[in-house]
């Protein structure tokens, strides 16, 4: 089971290090396919005062070292098309951010370096539309079939967060879980499934629904999930309203793993 965890942001050195400690026995577990998850520019907060990172270059340092330090494998976001290639040479996983999937430039410049591609599903978009995102990093690797199979080969990943409606709060259609897995291998975003975007200039959300939105996925079937972790989610910089305490992401994996477990999925 595939586990893209970490802060929100890289915060700073010393928090960022320290998280990725607590996060050692994590890495360890012989049923997690494990990924440290941070961004070095949070380029879309409400805000333009918040807080967005240590940017790229500076961001890049940290992830090297994290990965010398704790042989973690990384995933970060992109939000430009420059940003692809300096990044593909450090970081394991790009991440396409949900309001940048349908960007073709920064899809293709993602699909030329090395890095696996986590391409996040609109809140705007029904499942259905992911086809084309995949369709250009696939085309991009010289493959012509968009299927889970392909993407998978060519290391294509969907990630699911939900939708929005009006109503200020992101709405999971857990069919969707089902349909992305046409096109690739999926992610299931739990922590940002229970966001409540753009709240008073910033960004809400409730954590106490992240253990139940996971535990749905579980049951569906995904092949991996994306948590937000702090060790004090309360001070966090970003996102912290909808992350998880670390002890609180280890009791909800073990739920994950009983409830696919119990349905024959591992």
């Amino acid at each position: 089971m595939k586990i893209l965890t970490g802060p929100c942001v890289l915060e700073d050195r010393d928090t960022v290090m320290r998280i990725a400690e607590k996060l050692k026995p994590l890495s360890e577990d012989k049923r997690v396919e494990f990924y440290f998850k941070a961004s070095f520019d949070k380029a879309n907060r409400t805000s333009i005062s918040s807080f967005r990172g240590p940017g790229l270059e500076e961001g890049l340092k940290i992830f090297q070292e994290i990965k010398e330090q704790f042989g973690y494998k990384v995933v970060t976001d992109i939000h430009e098309s420059y940003q692809a290639a300096p990044a593909g040479e450090v970081i394991d996983i790009l991440q396409i951010p949900a309001f940048l999937c349908r960007q073709t430039d920064l899809l293709v410049a993602a699909a030329k370096t090395p890095a696996t591609i986590n391409i996040k599903k609109g809140q705007f978009l029904a499942a259905d539309a992911m086809k084309h995102p995949v369709e250009k990093i696939l085309n991009t690797r010289g493959i012509t079939e968009v299927s889970y199979d392909s993407s998978e080969k060519a290391g294509v990943w969907l990630c699911e967060r939900g939708n929005t409606f009006g109503y200020g709060a992101l709405v999971v259609d857990m069919r969707n879980l089902l349909l992305l897995k046409q096109y690739a291998p999926v992610i299931f975003d739990a922590t940002h499934s229970v966001q409540i975007p753009s709240t008073g200039g910033t960004t809400g959300g409730n954590s106490t629904f992240v253990p139940y939105m996971a535990k749905a996925a579980a049951a569906v079937g995904v092949d991996g999930f994306f948590f937000e972790t702090h060790v004090d989610p309360s001070v966090a910089k970003s996102d912290g309203p909808n992350m998880l305490k670390i002890e609180d992401l280890y009791t909800t994996v073990n739920e994950i793993f009983a409830i696919q477990e119990a349905l024959g999925y591992n």
